[in-house]
């Protein structure tokens, strides 16, 4: 495989999530196998090699002892075929494993002191060997050969994660520093395995074996017998050297794919946030057809702008942007206008202006005579209260009924479901009585809204479809709409929309868990247009935010297909067949090879 190959496959699969990381594994999987680069007959094989290295291990006692318990490798162990000239070994026949220091409180400080030594533990542990957060141990407790050489590699033998376990770096120099008893080094029996070594531990081969190997009941360990006996392709030395240096260009070349992606999704990013702040410039002089022509570009761009699911979040937003501003739909001079139906609320309810009501004094006080809103509307809108145009907003009593196993649903905040709907298939449940004496103040009905005012989901307005008897907690209030004068769709949307959240923001009361007042929520500022075209502006944003539904079932297909089609191509390239049907999400996430 070569860079020109590898630009094909990347130009057909670029868009799988996680592409690069997974051609640097297919990168890693090819120089395992012996597919990376061609072998050259002339090269001495691997036995060879194997010879020399026991020849040098002679004089050692543990690895002699080790060579003795290992068992055959028969032709049913073997992962897959590896070229003519290769030879598989037991990992342990190259290698001698060094286990950490052991030490106590006593021992150790969280600062540099005299006598002490610096020590290593899985945190250090990287793509590379990382001087954070180190301990200081007594030199006593060191012995010389827990002191790292150049050419170890340090791994973590034990962890709470399972995906740690087995990652190991490599030592690029002589330190003046121990490891820690969760640790070890790998100490190979000659230097010229140094690189391809590397190249093995970043291997999707070796980490199967690892997670194959690690057992542990909350600590995950592994043991010197199972790193022994992982098998080992060896190749011959001159075919290692040529695999390291077709690893090291290939792997700048995955570092030049993933920092031109990066860029492009920058730049794609940029241009979405352009594209939708242009859409929601406040309105002015010869802003319709600027608008127009706005919308036209993005609508005409929107495959290419959408591409990422915060993009679709950001469309989202930006359409009740624009429904609030009243340039979703067109409006109409013969559906009157929001203070005509303010004025007609104030004849259907002469009750609601009894002196010191709140619902006058909070719609009068926003009167754009009186007070301006948050920013221009249309001629024909107006702003008002939310208190104004609702029959109620309550809640219940602050004391928290208690659960019972069997009773009237209780719904809460984390009932409030990010489809827009309300889950009640796992509430709380409360007494009957309790019910009873709790829905004196409120009693919830089809039509209603239900809107979360605590906690991390502040700001969820659910509307009520269905007829069965429930209540909510403190943590949520009733919002009743007057529905002859404001559709309950539009309220809903409002109460959506980040023109209400920045609103409940600002009235937040509690310095921890925000915690929004029934006051605050009644002076909400709402943009009112006439009855006629809320009902348009609903129908319209319904229709859009199903069209950003399908544009998330779509990307969310691309993905799949993208990703089936990487790992089809890859696997294809790997083993000259059809992949098996496996999972896709699998955990050994490929890393750039340790000492490269």
């Amino acid at each position: 495989m070569n860079p020109q190959q590898l630009l094909a496959y990347f130009d057909r699969i670029s868009n799988a999530p996680d592409a690069v990381p997974r051609l640097r594994r297919f990168i890693l999987d090819l120089a395992v196998r012996g597919k990376l680069v061609e072998q050259v007959p002339n090269d001495p094989p691997a036995s060879d090699l194997f010879k020399r290295i026991k020849s040098e291990r002679a004089d050692n006692s543990s690895a002699r002892r080790k060579q003795a318990e290992f068992t055959a490798i028969g032709d049913s162990d073997l992962p897959f075929k590896v070229p003519v000239g290769w030879s598989w070994l037991r990992f342990g026949s190259i290698h001698e494993l060094v286990r950490g220091v052991t030490y106590t409180k006593s021992d150790v400080s969280e600062t540099p002191v005299t006598g002490h030594l610096p020590i290593l533990r899985a945190n250090n542990i990287g793509t590379s060997l990382n001087l954070d957060e180190l301990v200081f141990v007594r030199k006593e407790c060191i012995g010389a050969e827990q002191m790292l050489r150049r050419g170890d590699y340090l791994i973590a033998l034990s962890s709470g994660s399972k995906n740690l376990v087995g990652k190991a770096a490599f030592v690029a120099a002589d330190y003046d520093a121990g490891f820690g008893g969760f640790c070890g080094v790998i100490r190979l029996f000659t230097p010229s395995l140094e690189q391809f070594v590397g190249i093995f531990l970043s291997s999707r081969l070796y980490r199967d074996a690892i997670s194959a190997g690690s057992r542990g009941i909350g600590i995950n360990n592994l043991k010197r017998e199972t790193l022994d006996h992982i098998l080992f392709p060896l190749p011959p030395v001159a075919e290692q050297s040529r695999i390291v240096a077709k690893v090291a260009e290939l792997m700048a070349l995955c570092d030049r794919l993933e920092a031109a992606q990066a860029e492009r999704e920058s730049w794609r990013s940029q241009l979405v946030a352009a594209s939708l702040d242009q859409l929601n410039q406040p309105a002015g002089p010869g802003a319709a057809e600027t608008f127009g022509e706005h919308a036209q570009f993005y609508l005409s761009h929107l495959p290419r702008l959408t591409t990422r699911p915060e993009h679709i979040r950001q469309l989202r937003q930006t359409i009740l942007n624009l429904a609030f501003h009243g340039r979703l739909v067109p409006q109409r001079v013969n559906e009157g206008s929001g203070s005509e139906l303010l004025k007609r609320l104030d004849v259907a309810h002469p009750d609601r202006r009894e002196p010191g009501r709140h619902h006058r004094e909070s719609r009068r006080a926003i009167n754009p005579s009186i007070s301006p809103g948050p920013y221009e509307l249309p001629s024909n809108w107006n702003w008002t209260s939310l208190d104004s145009i609702c029959e109620q907003i309550a809640d219940v009593d602050h004391n928290m009924p208690k659960a019972v196993p069997d009773g009237v649903p209780f719904i809460s905040a984390k009932d409030l479901k990010d489809d827009g709907t309300i889950d009640f298939s796992n509430p709380k449940m409360i007494s009957e009585e309790d019910y009873k004496r709790l829905s004196r103040k409120v009693q919830i009905r089809r039509g209603d809204i239900v809107y979360s005012r605590i906690g991390a989901r502040l700001g969820k307005a659910r509307l009520v479809e269905v007829d069965i008897r429930f209540l909510i907690s403190y943590s949520c209030c009733l919002v009743r709409p007057l529905h002859e004068f404001i559709h309950k769709g539009y309220l809903q949307l409002f109460l959506n929309s980040t023109l209400a959240l920045r609103q409940a923001h600002t009235g937040t009361q509690s310095i921890g868990v925000p915690d929004l007042g029934l006051a605050e929520i009644k002076r909400f500022q709402i943009p009112i247009p006439p009855l006629p075209e809320q009902h348009r502006i609903a129908a319209r944003v319904d229709e859009l935010m199903a069209l950003c539904e399908r544009l998330e079932k779509q990307l969310t297909t691309a993905q799949t297909e993208s990703r089936r089609l990487l790992e089809s191509v890859l696997e294809e390239a790997l083993n000259g067949d059809p992949p098996p049907d496996r999972d896709l999400g699998r955990e050994n996430s490929a890393q750039r090879p340790p000492g490269t």
